[in-house]
């Protein structure tokens, strides 16, 4: 809350007030222009609830949803003063009935329903009447198929209700658990503060978490873990940004960029525009291994490698639509390693996850050489069956050398991360393409890679193990690493032979831009994925599955399963 100063204006509200972060004086009128952010230092004052739908919503579109539940004293609670009389002090100062409004209407033309708590109401705690409001709007969402948002804003559970409010939180989470089952998308928008029962149920269940710039979400408030473990916290504890950096929420976002974070959100399950100039098929991609010529694999690791080629972020940057990112696994980590989030790709909505390079030794510092972690993977596995839920199609982009090898990466169980993503891709329900388009290094590449097709960049590499490694275990010579690469046959016309991929991409000649090599690259993916968003799901499933089954199997096709089944 800002502190107003005695100067008031015609309309008996103040002028002026101090920013509470800052201690900057603030002009009324201007602060309503800025969202109530403060222009000096980007502290977000407290909406109301009406004030959130208003800056939300599509003018106009709002209609409120009659989601009224009286609270009851079923306790007969009384502390320094009864409980009734607490709420009746609410209602008056508000001008609400209870603590969250339910709204339904339309965000960049899409339409949803919000729910959004008012912090004024008894700290937005959660009792029996704003656990079922929050119900109510699921249920409205669920039946009326749109996507829910979530607005919180608590600093727990009701202790006035006693058990009464605990059972919000079940209450609440089961029903974001019918909007899982339904494919119903679900968004939390978490502002500050957001604690206790609501942090723990409904606020951090949907599907994608965005926060505001320094809000605050926890279980237990700051001031209960100093008191329960007699230790000083950091600055920063439990902040919006510290959970980021923990995995924990998908983005931060400042209050003018929420609208269009939101809707790039609610349009990624658009389906794409009709239109019969498409290509039927996939142009500059070669499935006859004759038709390309044979290269130096030493060579080939080179070019793999090289620094100038387009990562994934160009890719996203040159050839897709609307990418928003999502980060985190939800379980205590993010990884930079690996980007990922829908997009679109010529009107074409897609899940892209990525491994990420980057083309100097600063960015590949920062993104640990393109390595993943356990939270990269359990990310992309997040990522993957948020997919499947939303029915978008998933296109994975593959440049590592290999999943991080570090002790910590171990601790963290590298090893299951892998296993579990490539269980999970075995069996989406949902288009999967693969392309190499760097390296593709061992099980950290595999883990991205269980696709219904696998392509490779002409000049990329795919390999159980790296030259270097592969030299020294079995020559016990790292100058051997040439030999180990023409051994392995980890080039792209080797891998199109032995079956491992099923179409090579040809590339831009060495020296051209990065977007003309982009540019090359995307309409094979926009028509391979296409192609394979007209088949259906069990069948895709089926033939995936049977792809992977078939490579080492005795007969006479063998090495190659794709003899097999042509």
């Amino acid at each position: 809350m800002s502190i107003a100063l005695d100067t008031r204006s015609e309309h008996g509200h103040a002028d002026w007030s101090l920013c509470p972060s800052c201690g900057g004086v603030l002009y009324g009128r201007r602060l309503a222009r800025d969202l109530l952010v403060c222009p000096d230092c980007g502290h977000h004052h407290r909406l109301t609830a009406r004030q959130r739908l208003d800056q939300l919503l599509d003018p106009g579109s709002a209609e409120m949803l009659d989601v009224s539940a009286s609270s009851r004293d079923v306790l007969e609670f009384t502390d320094t003063a009864p409980y009734p009389e607490r709420l009746e002090r609410a209602r008056l100062h508000t001008g609400l009935d209870e603590g969250v409004l339910v709204a339904s209407g339309r965000i960049c033309d899409r339409p949803l329903i919000v729910a959004a708590m008012d912090f004024r109401f008894l700290g937005g705690s959660l009792g029996a009447a704003v656990g079922e409001a929050v119900t109510l709007a699921a249920e409205a969402a669920l039946r009326r198929s749109v996507p829910l948002l979530l607005v919180s804003a608590s600093g727990g559970a009701r202790m006035q209700e006693g058990a009464i409010a605990l059972m919000q939180m079940a209450k609440t989470s089961a029903a974001l658990g019918r909007l899982d089952e339904a494919g119903v998308p679900t968004i939390a928008l978490v502002t500050d503060p957001t604690y206790g029962g609501v942090a723990a149920s409904f606020a951090t269940l949907c599907d994608v978490i965005v926060a505001e710039p320094g809000a605050r979400l926890g279980f237990a408030g700051r001031r209960v873990i100093e008191q329960t473990i007699r230790q000083e916290l950091p600055d920063g504890f439990q902040s919006a940004e510290m959970l980021l950096e923990q995995g924990m929420i998908d983005a931060i976002r400042p209050r003018s960029e929420l609208r269009a974070t939101l809707g790039r959100l609610l349009a990624a399950g658009d389906p794409p525009p009709v239109s019969d100039d498409h290509p039927t098929a996939a142009p500059d991609v070669v499935r006859d291994p004759s038709a390309l010529p044979a290269v130096d694999a030493w060579h080939a690791v080179q070019q793999a490698r090289d620094l100038d080629r387009p990562t994934t972020l160009d890719y996203l940057a040159g050839a897709f639509e609307d990418f928003e990112e999502l980060r985190g696994d939800r379980v205590g980590g993010d990884c930079s390693a690996i980007v990922a989030g829908p997009a679109r790709l010529g009107g074409q909505p897609v899940m892209v996850i990525g491994h990420q390079k980057g083309h100097s030794l600063a960015e590949l510092t920062a993104r640990n050489f393109g390595m993943g972690n356990p939270s990269g993977y359990r990310k992309s596995a997040r990522l993957m069956r948020l997919a499947a839920k939303w029915g978008l199609p998933v296109l994975t982009l593959v440049d590592t050398p290999g999943a991080f090898p570090g002790p910590d990466a171990e601790e963290r169980g590298q090893a299951v991360a892998i296993a579990e993503n490539i269980r999970l891709m075995s069996a989406l329900r949902v288009p999967v393409l693969s392309m190499v388009i760097g390296e593709g290094g061992s099980g950290g590449a595999l883990a991205l890679a269980v696709a219904d097709e696998v392509l490779i960049s002409e000049r990329a590499v795919y390999s159980v193990i790296s030259p270097e490694g592969c030299a020294a275990i079995l020559w016990d010579d790292p100058s051997m690493a040439p030999t180990a690469a023409g051994a392995l046959k980890l080039d792209a016309r080797s891998l199109l032979e032995l079956g491992v991929v099923d179409g090579v991409v040809r590339e831009a000649p060495s020296g051209t831009s990065t977007a003309e090599r982009v540019g090359r690259v995307a309409p094979v993916l926009a028509a391979h994925l296409r192609r394979l968003a007209a088949q259906d799901p069990d069948r895709l499933v089926r033939r995936r599955r049977a792809r992977f089954r078939a490579f080492g199997r005795p007969g006479p096709d063998f090495p190659n399963p794709r003899r097999a089944t042509a």
